[in-house]
């Protein structure tokens, strides 16, 4: 493919709002969990919440759209000058050549539970002010977007779990190739609510402390929220050395569980060859990969048999989720953005909390900071279903 240029990118999550934030949490190894206290969550686990998000206030005309989930939209717009860079973007193209691909797994849902503690107590209808298509739609943070922007071209939500703003790039990908945009913002939000926290403790696949990715002893998954964002645009002749590309995108869909992965990784396998197929790349030529890492038995035991099929046990890797929380269908955009950061600051992540890693699975993960200069990074993103989803990123320079 010809590779595509993230001419600007941010990321809001439990670290903080905004890149500066976010690299000096990585920097200092600096994790964003904490002992869940949201709402009237009543579980012994840790969570990556934003703070503020309440005290977020939309736009006065967009006040239709109100719900945590937007709320948090906007406070990622509005970091990093993002927000400027998408009316430039739009000055230049115009509205209808800007495309809008954005990933939610649960979108605005906490706004369809907090209704539902104010329903009728006779006849169990819901309030008025309650505005399902504006707030708990799937649809709902992509069309607060458009609005937010002003944009006429495509607008998309992909939601495929927590791949889905992993996803949101090969979709962009696709309609720039067929000349339909000239531009595009990717990227996912996903906020907490009670549906979330309750049904992944109702699988068993939630922790009673911060997560530990590929650790011998990990028992699940923390749960955090983010809105992470980034403007596609083709590469320009000219670029400074530390702009960062898209090279290639690697999709597959195994189908092999609901809910748990291939024993043996064969979709991530896939998604990973597939990418590297595409950027026209070897293995060894990837520097770092950005694991999904989730900190459940099955998930880290599926890709790290995936990795090292794919990549022996000598390429750097590391899960970042022990810092931000599994923020779902944000997942893949939020981590994107690190692999950006990791790019332009020459910083190989640390898996934190990670103590005694997994004897079972050979790789070289990173247990500590490095620096070193990076030249190409591999981010994985896989969901329920099998939706697997791979992206390489590379440093211009």
């Amino acid at each position: 493919m010809n590779p595509l240029w993230l001419s600007h990118f941010t990321a809001t999550s439990s670290l903080g709002c905004g890149l500066g934030e976010t690299l000096d949490a990585l920097r200092q190894g600096r994790a964003g969990l904490h002992p869940c206290t949201f709402d009237t969550v009543n579980l012994p686990t840790f969570i990556g919440e934003v703070a503020g998000l309440d005290a977020v206030q939309l736009p006065a005309n967009l006040a239709e759209f109100d719900c945590r989930n937007n709320r948090l939209a906007l406070l990622g717009l509005s970091q990093d000058g993002f927000t400027e860079a998408v009316h430039a973007a739009k000055a230049k193209y115009g509205a209808q050549r800007v495309g809008l691909f954005l990933g939610t797994s649960t979108s605005g849902i906490l706004q369809t539970e907090l209704a539902y503690r104010q329903r009728d107590a006779a006849t169990g209808a819901l309030p008025e002010n309650f505005i399902y298509r504006t707030t708990h739609s799937a649809y709902s943070v992509a069309d607060f977007t458009r609005h937010y922007f002003d944009l006429s071209g495509p607008a998309v939500v992909v939601s495929s779990a927590c791949s889905s703003s992993a996803k949101v790039f090969a979709s962009a990908r696709r309609m720039m190739a067929a000349g339909l945009i000239d531009a595009a913002i990717v990227g996912g939000v996903d906020s907490l609510c009670l549906t979330t926290l309750y049904g992944f403790n109702s699988l068993g696949l939630i922790s009673a402390q911060a997560c530990r990715p590929y650790d011998a002893e990990r028992n699940g998954i923390s749960i955090g929220e983010a809105a992470a964002f980034a403007l596609l645009q083709r590469q320009p002749e000219q670029l400074d050395a530390d702009a960062v590309l898209l090279l290639g995108i690697g999709e597959s869909s195994d189908a092999y569980h609901m809910s748990s992965p291939h024993p043996d990784g064969l979709g991530a396998r896939m998604a990973m060859q597939d990418a590297l197929k595409m950027a026209g790349l070897q293995p060894a030529e990837i520097d770092y990969i950005n694991l999904h890492g989730t900190a459940t038995q099955s998930n880290d035991a599926a890709e790290g048999k995936a990795v090292q099929h794919v990549f022996g046990a000598h390429t750097p890797c590391s899960s970042t989720k022990g810092t931000t929380g599994h923020t779902l269908g944000a997942a893949g955009g939020l981590e994107a953005v690190i692999c950006a950061l990791a790019l332009q600051h020459g910083l190989l992540p640390a898996g934190l909390n990670t103590q005694q890693l997994d004897p079972a699975l050979h790789l070289d993960y990173v247990l500590q900071n490095r620096a070193q200069p990076l030249k190409r990074v591999l981010s994985n993103s896989f969901g329920f279903g099998g939706t697997n989803c791979s992206l390489i990123f590379a440093r211009a320079g």
